[in-house]
């Protein structure tokens, strides 16, 4: 994905619009301090009016104060609109990705093929990928090799994937940059992978972590306390004698809460998850964004990322007690079903050692036997057990049979 510019029209002008849509109560309630200072805002907006009117107080003080006022709710929504913007361009973007992907269904003749949306897919099909294609879907590579640059996803191009070893897995929305694959797919339309990071960077989708919930019922609890303390001062006041004018009582309330902190708690979250999205990043939760500011060190496995595994088994090695003859069946038969380059050379090998082994003694008895139709009488073992792997160049003290 494209890194983009925090401010550009395409941000802005969304976000101020939205900034407005917010004012509805029914999203302000979820954040409470700045529902209060709506609350108070509308208040000292009636009071400028009636000042304008000729009601008496300050027109021009309350004038000032009403737009603070208004411009500190604007402000926090404005803020959690823009960071929810950056997010909903990159959904965006990846929904146009989605949009245009086309699949080469294979039909059941050969190589022939059908090109169909990738909508259209279903769990178990088989498509055919060449070079320069889009990945319809998420699946496994069932036949071939190719290299995938997987850039959009995971930062990362090329890299191989294969049939039958454990780099068989592609994504929807990467393109093979050389040769050609058939896939099979595994996920159905509108749960693969770029289904669940469209979701995962939408803001609506976004769930408060135990520490914004933390958080907000403390500033909640602060804001109650502030209020209380504002709302006894006229007593006060009055028991000395004086007096204190209204929109003078409600820019002392609006100063000691912490509306700063409040407006702009949902979009430091938000904003932290983008940010890890843009760092090609994937977080599945607010936690995990939490969890990310306390890592020092990634350490991630490379291997076999820009090459090819075909690892090759060369030697058995059997440990104390355990015969070679034992050691090769066993390894045989447990990769006769590994289509993995290493599970088809343990079988190569394993044919290859067969061949050439001796063959074992029938009974560990060293007693010569006869042979019916040699015309010596008797045969040592040693040169039966050699017979198999030296047949084709007898030597002339071999029995002829």
């Amino acid at each position: 994905m494209a890194t983009q510019s925090i401010f550009t029209a395409e941000l802005i002008v969304p976000a101020i619009r939205d900034a407005f849509v917010k004012l509805d109560p029914r999203t302000l309630i979820r954040n409470p301090v700045m529902f209060v200072t709506a609350l108070v805002a509308a208040l000292s907006t009636l009071l400028f009016v009636r000042s304008l009117a000729g009601s008496g107080g300050n027109p021009a003080f309350e004038g000032q104060l009403v737009f603070w006022l208004w411009l500190t709710v604007l402000f926090g929504n404005f803020a959690e609109a823009l960071a929810e913007g950056r997010g909903k361009a990159q959904a965006a973007s990846l929904r146009a990705t989605k949009a245009e992907l086309r699949a080469k269904l294979l039909t059941s003749v050969g190589d022939t093929w059908e090109l169909v949306g990738a909508s259209r897919l279903e769990v178990g099909e088989i498509v055919l990928v060449e070079t320069g294609d889009l990945i319809p879907a998420d699946g496994e590579v069932v036949e071939g090799v190719a290299s995938v640059n997987e850039a959009a996803i995971t930062g990362i191009c090329p890299v191989i994937r294969e049939a039958g070893g454990d780099r068989s897995a592609v994504t929807a929305g990467t393109r093979v940059i050389a040769d050609r694959i058939k896939v099979r797919v595994t996920a159905a339309a509108g749960q693969g992978f770029l289904d669940r990071m469209i979701a995962l960077v939408e803001g609506a989708s976004r769930q408060k972590t135990p520490n914004e919930v933390a958080l907000t019922i403390l500033l909640a609890g602060l804001t109650l306390i502030f209020l209380i303390a504002v709302g006894t001062l006229p007593a006060f006041a009055s028991y000395a004698g004086g007096g204190i004018a209204v929109p003078v009582l409600v820019a002392l309330f609006v100063t000691l809460i912490p509306t700063t902190i409040s407006g702009l708690l949902s979009a430091i979250g938000i904003a932290g998850m983008d940010r890890l999205v843009r760092f090609n990043v994937l977080a599945k939760s607010g936690r995990a964004v939490e969890a990310a500011g306390d890592i020092d060190t990634l350490l991630l496995d490379k291997t076999g990322t820009i090459t090819i595994g075909d690892r090759q088994a060369t030697e058995f090695k059997p440990l104390p007690g355990v015969a070679v003859a034992e050691l090769i069946a066993a390894a045989r038969l447990a990769s006769l079903a590994d289509d993995t380059p290493e599970g088809r050379s343990i079988v190569a090998l394993a044919g290859k050692a067969r061949r050439c082994r001796p063959m074992p003694s029938p009974s560990p008895s060293p007693r010569r036997r006869g042979f019916p139709g040699c015309r010596s009488a008797s045969v040592p073992w040693s040169r039966v057990r050699s017979m198999r792997c030296c047949a084709a160049s007898p030597t002339p003290d071999s029995p002829r049979i």
